[in-house]
């Protein structure tokens, strides 16, 4: 099967209801708030990957496989599609994938805003870390503000080889918040 626009996953009425789910997209795409929303809507648990990746002090959990393979063993799940370890893996277990494809400049004012945010109020993101100094942009080739810039074309390139990968996997090309909306009421 291959990428779909909104418009034709709507449109089509023997869809099969979907419990696993991916949401792929660039970091600061809206990835999370939006597998959070297709969670709710389906019934089903929302597991935030950043949360079982990163221990104390941005350091990576020791049980972030075995946490992946538990939960994504289950019969029904919403995830964020992150981290080349696991990357395979839930591409193989999911039955949608939502591909938050948003043009570049929509990615980086959403991740700046965002990381301003947090940064400025502290936010606790997981474990017990906040976001970094915002100089660090400068400094940090692994600033999420320049992970995001940095990976934007690559992971258009990941789903596209997951599409080439497993042809019968719905991907739903989502291109901006109307798309997101209209899906999230579709499911």
């Amino acid at each position: 099967m291959p990428i779909i626009d909104v418009d034709e996953f709507v449109s089509r009425t023997s869809r099969e209801p979907a419990r696993r789910v991916l949401v792929a997209g660039t970091s600061g795409s809206g990835k999370t708030t939006l597998a959070a929303r297709i969670g709710a809507a389906l019934g089903i648990e929302h597991v935030e990957i950043d949360a079982l990746f990163h221990g104390p002090n941005w350091t990576p959990r020791a049980t972030f496989l075995d946490d992946v393979e538990r939960f994504s063993a289950g019969a029904a799940w919403v995830t964020e599609w992150q981290y080349s370890q696991v990357r395979p893996l839930l591409a193989q277990r999911a039955d949608l994938v939502v591909w938050l494809d948003l043009p570049r400049h929509v990615v980086m004012r959403q991740v700046v805003a965002r990381t301003v945010r947090r940064r400025r109020h502290r936010e606790e993101l997981w474990n017990g870390n906040v976001e970094a100094p915002l100089h660090e942009v400068f400094t940090d080739p692994e600033h999420i503000v320049r992970w995001a810039w940095a990976t934007y074309d690559r992971n258009r390139s990941l789903v596209q080889e997951m599409a080439r990968a497993r042809p019968g996997l719905p991907i739903v090309r989502v291109q901006n918040r109307t798309d997101a909306a209209r899906l999230v009421d579709a499911l």
